[in-house]
């Protein structure tokens, strides 16, 4: 009788409504232990590293302001969200990120709760994890070991002190580098904050004079210097890195004693008188016609009155510009002064133009400040702005920006290498000698030194003996080994900073990005017009529009983003700057060849490298 009323009531449950609901609770169950392995599995793809784990930061500063960032379990309160994204990336800190995206979840939720106090949880936590999704590698730097340094603090009541580098809006689109906001104070302001002559002393070093050489003809000697940076051995090199109160030094221009005057590199005596009244100097160059002018824009009235814009060509580009305009007068573009240098010393177009960038100081010898923009660069933020921003404000004497991605010598050798920006044995020779002098890998600990490898585009200097006998030294190592300026950058640091204490201002290159926009080789656009089927003329439009852009937008350039005022200072916002960047591989004295024969399909320049 059991086991008959035990089959009845099976067979009454089965047949029952009950069946489904018991099947759809199998099926729950079973997609919940689905859910929870895949969640297993994915938590432990994406658990940080021991190293990621114990990244802490030491101050640092953000836009120029700064934030002397301590552990949470010491301070006991809650930091800004930016403070936080970046010492998961950057510094060593006992916390696990976990524990970071929470303590940045609390600080954007009471944001937003107060911008929106009747917005919903969902659409909070939805606009929380799409922030801190992008923000880590939004500014290109960020993830890469980015930390900047905060041991020249803002001077107290400063229009910028509380400006801090928002969270990059998150577009999964663009991943590359990309501009950010950067607080520069009204023009006027700026420049009541320029220091004096002489204001800025340099520590040991008080007279710096140069050498000077009788020309060499052998064949032998002549190989590295060529007549126009001399001929010094490794023992005048290895003491030329000994800092004293006096030095002489070999910085170019052997053969005379006044540079531009029958030492290569010559220039017409009327363009150095007035290269010597200059204090201000704003300089470019572009050698074999390499680059399209770029004009500099929103310049205040007071900047063009009383800073110098000089650009140097050399006759073949000269030849050019000449063509374009029907009066042949090229003395004055724009805003550009226009001098052409004669007797150029190296057959390398690249490296004629380190000696305009690099020995500006023997240029200009009166003045006081400079500003070097390549000549593929547009200027578009006040130069006055600019000097305040990475120099007076921070009491620096040089500034330079890190390099967008790179921060390792020796992994720039091989970019450089796997790019043919020079051949390999002449960048394994070099990268070899600076091992053996002691140069490291890039190592987060080598504090106050935040990256090795600069964007060397822009430099922003105050002509102190220091700094003076810094690019001198640098330039030495360009005419003795490859043009690649950024592998000798960190050797001739290391050594001066040992010496003396001497730090140089290495900012952003988001922050680089927002005073210049970056444009193509002329290489590159008339390569670009031909696949388009374009006729080859100016191709300004080209090298700063978007690909869609229609002919009656063309006259509006991308990258003239409008300032947004705020109280007494200027916050810039960057612009789109159109097109991604396509880098042109010039291979004259690498390989024999001209660089404009190494392009490929349209597809290829549009995705083209950002080495």
């Amino acid at each position: 009788m059991a086991k008959e009323r035990l089959g009845v009531g099976i067979s009454r449950l089965v047949s029952s409504k009950r069946a489904g609901m018991l099947a759809a609770a199998l099926l729950a169950g079973f997609s919940l232990l689905m859910v929870i392995n895949v969640a297993s599995l994915v938590s432990y793809h994406f658990k940080p590293t021991k190293e990621q784990q114990m990244d802490l930061v030491s101050p640092f500063t953000f836009g120029g302001v700064a934030q002397q960032t301590k552990s949470v379990e010491r301070s006991g309160g809650h930091q800004s969200p930016e403070t936080l994204l970046m010492r998961s990336n950057t510094q060593q800190s006992k916390l696990a990120r976990s524990d970071l995206e929470t303590q940045i979840d609390t600080v954007l939720k009471d944001r937003l709760l107060k911008s929106r106090p009747d917005a919903r949880t969902s659409r909070i936590n939805k606009t929380l994890r799409t922030r801190i999704r992008s923000s880590p590698t939004a500014y290109a730097n960020v993830g890469h070991g980015l930390r900047v340094p905060a041991d020249r603090p803002i001077p107290p009541g400063h229009p910028c002190q509380g400006f801090t580098i928002p969270p990059p809006p998150a577009d999964k689109k663009r991943t590359g580098p990309r501009p950010c906001p950067v607080c520069y104070l009204p023009v006027l302001q700026a420049m009541e904050l320029m220091p004096a002559v002489g204001a800025s002393s340099s520590p040991v070093l008080k007279n710096l004079t140069y050498v000077v050489e009788s020309p060499i003809t052998d064949p032998v000697l002549g190989v590295h210097g060529l007549n126009f940076g001399g001929h010094a051995s490794l023992e005048q090199r290895d003491k030329s890195f000994q800092v004293q109160e006096s030095m002489q030094i070999h910085c170019g221009f052997v053969k005379g004693s006044k540079p531009g005057v029958r030492t290569g590199f010559d220039i017409d005596e009327e363009d150095l008188i007035d290269m010597g009244k200059c204090q201000v100097v704003v300089a470019s160059a572009i050698f074999g016609n390499y680059d399209q002018m770029q004009q500099p824009k929103n310049i205040s009235q007071e900047a063009m009155n009383s800073v110098c814009f000089f650009i140097f060509i050399d006759e073949e580009t000269e030849q050019f510009l000449k063509k374009e305009r029907p009066s042949g007068n090229i003395k004055k573009i724009g805003l550009w002064r226009v001098v052409v240098a004669h007797n150029l010393p190296y057959s390398d177009a690249r490296r004629n133009g380190k000696i305009p960038k690099l020995l500006l100081h023997r240029l200009f010898p009166n003045a006081q400040f400079s500003l070097w923009i390549d000549g593929k660069l547009e200027l578009v933020v006040d130069p006055y702005q600019i000097l305040e921003r990475f120099l007076w404000r921070s009491n620096s004497t040089f500034a330079i920006s890190q390099h967008y991605k790179r921060f390792n010598v020796f992994e720039e050798a091989e970019a450089n290498k796997a790019a043919g920006k020079y051949d390999n044995v002449s960048i394994d020779v070099q990268v070899d000698f600076y091992r053996n002098e002691g140069l490291k890998p890039f190592d987060r600990s080598k504090s106050p030194v935040i990256s090795d490898v600069p964007e060397g585009c822009v430099i922003i200097r105050e002509h102190t003996t220091i700094t003076n006998l810094f690019t001198c030294l640098w330039f030495n190592e360009v005419d003795r080994f490859t043009s690649r300026d950024q592998l000798s950058f960190a050797i001739v640091r290391k050594k001066i900073m040992e010496a003396v204490p001497w730090k140089v201002n290495m900012f952003l290159d988001c922050e680089r990005r927002n005073f210049v926009v970056q444009g193509y080789h002329r290489d590159v656009l008339e390569h670009r017009k031909a696949l388009l089927g374009l006729p080859m003329g100016n191709v300004d439009f080209i090298s700063k529009s978007r690909s869609n852009v229609t002919s009656q937008q063309i006259p509006k350039l991308i990258g003239n983003s409008v300032p947004e005022k705020v109280d007494s200072i200027t916050v810039r916002q960057p612009g789109n700057n159109g097109f991604k960047k396509v880098s042109g591989r010039r291979s004259r004295e690498r390989h024999g060849t001209s660089g404009r024969q190494r392009f490929g399909t349209v597809k290829s320049l549009v995705r083209g490298g950002h080495i």
